[in-house]
């Protein structure tokens, strides 16, 4: 496998087990857990950009337009706030995923 990606062994063995612990975390996350997680703090940790951007961004340009199309899902398609916005956030991965 690791020839077929073209990724070192050592890479597909820590990819695996990082996916295990994910898949774990998942599974034993609940709501209540999830709300006392600072998830900017937490991922700024592997990505600094998150501890900095605030200072630097349009913030309120963004949000409403990300508003705009939370609440479009919602009324057009008729999905909850939260699963509007793991649809956004899907859709906003593959594209970057897909451009890079």
């Amino acid at each position: 496998m690791a020839k077929l990606y073209n990724v070192s062994l050592d890479d597909l063995i820590e990819f695996d087990v990082d996916i295990k612990e994910i898949e774990e975390m998942i599974k034993n996350s609940n709501e209540e857990k999830e709300a006392k997680v600072n998830w900017t703090n937490a991922w700024s940790k592997k990505y600094p950009v998150l501890a900095t951007y605030q200072k630097e961004v349009d913030i309120p340009n963004y949000a409403s337009k990300i508003r705009e199309m939370l609440n479009n899902l919602c009324s057009k398609y008729g999905y909850s706030s939260l699963d509007s916005m793991l649809v956004l956030k899907d859709i906003l991965y593959h594209e970057w995923n897909d451009n890079k």
